[in-house]
């Protein structure tokens, strides 16, 4: 992988840049849309290469591991050709998930055994297996494995957290080494920086994994209830330890403010379920604030979804078209919402690139939080 920045902001610490990898050209900052399963909800792939246009999307390796699991997509030749997506792909190890299935998992220093929430079997992931598994399904970018704290957390548990994900880290570089690549193209390894919202944690974990020398990092934890504000801090902080010549990943954030906000604190790449999600709760985000689609305002509105047309369905539907898919429980009407959300997604940071490159990006992030702070 190689990370070349081309452009920095003189007033935030907002950069632009690119990473390439062998599946291509990522230019950040970036949105990934989340594809948890080998697929991004509600969008084929042909809809996800031709109007949403991301340069990479995401999967999980809990999720593939038991669906379908790991022999069938190294039998596919990966999750590339299960799928059908010749980009860039990164997989989250699975710690995120497991911290979500806080009733049926318990952490050793061995790993984590977890039940499935599927069957109810019962798993064990390892720093070395969560390797292995991620090694055939094939991302381009891969993740450590880690355990991600709940918000609040207390700081003895947020410590000895951090501390074993930091052993978790030297378990998985180790036997990454031994690990023979699945297929006929490079893997990059992220390690994440962990601490919950501790400033002293937080730069300790920083500097550790600074000091690890991957070929970029990650930081995660903070998308897990906390309020804003204390997001923003820890992040700076890190960004402030993390090189500079490294790409950057904040895992699971966020909202398009909230990307925005630590866009200009220099994070690279994100991803996050909200554009998806809401989408099929009906909410749509847009440059001058959210809308409820189901609310009975829009039910005699003719107006395009959004005159800004990002992508095809913003012109195509109205707002009282979408409005009554929602009424009807149409699946068409999730549909379109999550065409629009992860084309505004990607629009978003995309404008943003060009700001940082212009030169005016602070004046354009201020404006842009203020209007999207509003709803419809």
């Amino acid at each position: 992988m190689k990370f070349q920045r081309v452009a920095n902001d003189k007033q935030t610490k907002a950069r632009a840049g690119s990473i390439t990898t062998d599946h291509g050209t990522i230019e950040t900052p970036i949105f990934m849309p989340v594809g948890t399963v080998a697929s991004v909800k509600g969008v084929h792939q042909r809809e996800l290469k031709d109007d949403i246009n991301p340069d990479i999307i995401l999967g999980n390796t809990y999720h593939l591991y038991l669906r379908p699991q790991t022999p069938i997509l190294e039998q596919a030749g990966g999750l590339h050709k299960f799928m059908n997506w010749d980009r860039n792909i990164l997989t989250d190890s699975g710690g995120y998930q497991v911290y979500s299935l806080s009733s049926n998992r318990k952490i050793k220093e061995e790993g984590v055994k977890f039940k499935s929430h599927i069957d109810g079997s019962y798993h064990v992931f390892t720093p070395e297996n969560v390797m292995e598994v991620q090694r055939k399904i094939g991302a381009d970018i891969i993740m450590a494995f880690d355990e991600c704290t709940p918000y609040p957390c207390d700081y003895n548990y947020a410590k000895r957290s951090m501390h074993m994900t930091h052993r978790w880290l030297e378990r998985c570089l180790t036997h990454l080494k031994k690990t023979p690549l699945t297929y006929d193209y490079d893997q990059t390894f992220f390690p994440i920086v962990q601490g919950s919202t501790y400033k002293d944690l937080r730069q300790q974990s920083a500097e550790y994994i600074a000091n690890a020398g991957a070929e970029g990092n990650a930081i995660g934890g903070l998308s897990v209830g906390e309020p804003a504000e204390e997001m923003y801090a820890m992040t700076d902080v890190v960004c402030s330890i993390l090189p500079e010549d490294k790409p950057r990943y904040l895992m699971g954030v966020g909202t398009p403010i909230n990307i925005l906000e630590n866009i200009a604190l220099g994070v690279d790449m994100f991803d996050c379920v909200m554009p998806t999600r809401n989408a099929r709760n009906g909410m749509l985000f847009t440059a001058h604030g959210s809308i409820n689609i189901k609310n009975l305002k829009w039910a005699n509105d003719f107006s395009p979804i959004d005159e800004m047309a990002i992508t095809f369905v913003d012109t195509e539907y109205s707002k009282a078209y979408l409005r009554h898919l929602f009424t009807v429980n149409e699946l068409l009407g999730k549909q379109i919402a999550t065409i629009h959300n992860l084309g505004f997604y990607l629009w978003l940071t995309r404008e943003a690139r060009k700001h940082i490159i212009a030169g005016d990006f602070r004046a354009w992030k201020e404006k842009m939080v203020k209007q999207m702070d509003n709803r419809l």
